[in-house]
């Protein structure tokens, strides 16, 4: 698709137009396009660009931007132009390491716990006001919920909150807020495992309900050593 003329390389100018489309900063891009261009001739063979669409869906789905991120298992990259070859992944979704880091979601269960959750559910008049402290945009907190709000009932439970801060700490960082989930950050709670591979609906069917958490130890031992921060 970027490559029209078949030439087995990709000009900078070409590369960056197509680049754009995943959503991604500048800066992330330029650092991606850094990794990608090793001989920095300002051009991209077969092999470069695939490597920079690599980094690319490591950068949507919240990883770092390193070459070592090159073979941790992503969902394929993300373009918004309709024409563009969405492929389905080959890992299934279910075995995508989740990507709230176990430190980060102590963190997390800590403010979930000191908002007084009722049922083990935080109901979205509670889950307001921290977000709002981050001051964001009011139209970027409307998406966070959104998308963790992963079964629509009006309430988070613990993972869902958990989702709702990584992405309000993601924008914080001045990462995109992606427009549909990314299936590394589905709660492993919440996945529901497919036949096909990378097939994955992102709302779960009415019959998965909120007991699924009660099979996590308690976040309350980790929740007790984790300052709370907001």
């Amino acid at each position: 698709q970027v490559d029209s003329a078949n030439a087995g390389r990709v000009l900078a100018s070409d590369a960056a137009v197509f680049l754009k489309k995943s959503g991604l900063t500048d800066l992330v891009l330029g650092k991606i396009w850094d990794l990608a261009d090793t001989d920095g001739k300002g051009i991209l063979n077969k092999q470069e660009f695939f490597v920079a669409l690599r980094l690319v869906a490591c950068a949507q789905n919240g990883l770092e931007v390193s070459l070592s991120s090159l073979n941790l298992p992503v969902p394929p990259p993300r373009f918004t132009d309709t024409g563009s070859p969405l492929l389905l992944s080959g890992t299934a979704s279910s075995d995508l390491p989740w990507a709230v880091k176990l430190e980060d979601k102590a963190k997390y269960d800590a403010i979930f716990d000191s908002l007084n959750p009722v049922n083990g559910l935080l109901s979205g008049d509670k889950v307001k006001p921290v977000l709002l402290n981050s001051k964001l945009p009011v139209d970027i907190l409307g998406r966070v919920w959104e998308l963790s709000d992963i079964d629509r009932d009006g309430m988070l439970d613990r993972d869902e909150f958990a989702v709702a801060m990584f992405l309000v700490y993601c924008a914080l960082e001045k990462e995109p807020v992606p427009m549909s989930l990314p299936a590394a950050l589905v709660p492993p709670s919440k996945r529901i495992p497919v036949s096909v591979a990378g097939a994955m609906p992102l709302i779960p069917s009415s019959t998965s309900t909120k007991e699924s958490h009660q099979s996590l130890p308690p976040g309350g031992i980790l929740a007790a050593k984790a300052p709370l921060t907001q």
